[in-house]
């Protein structure tokens, strides 16, 4: 596991949390934030992904 994918998780848990707290209080703009951390997770891990598949095909067989 590399920093990418330990940033996305983190991501998504800050952004859940923002979002439990948003929907929980009524703050549409709190909920929102999380929503779009929940996102920036999802898409770090993407790239973590893509980054451990680029490094698996640098290996020579």
């Amino acid at each position: 596991m590399d920093k990418e994918h330990v940033k996305g998780a983190a991501d998504k848990v800050s952004g859940a949390v923002k979002e439990g707290i948003g929907k929980a209080t009524g703050d549409a703009s709190l909920e929102a934030k999380g929503k779009i951390d929940k996102a920036k997770g999802e898409a770090r891990e993407v790239l973590g992904d893509t980054k451990d598949a680029m490094k698996k095909n640098d290996k020579p067989n």
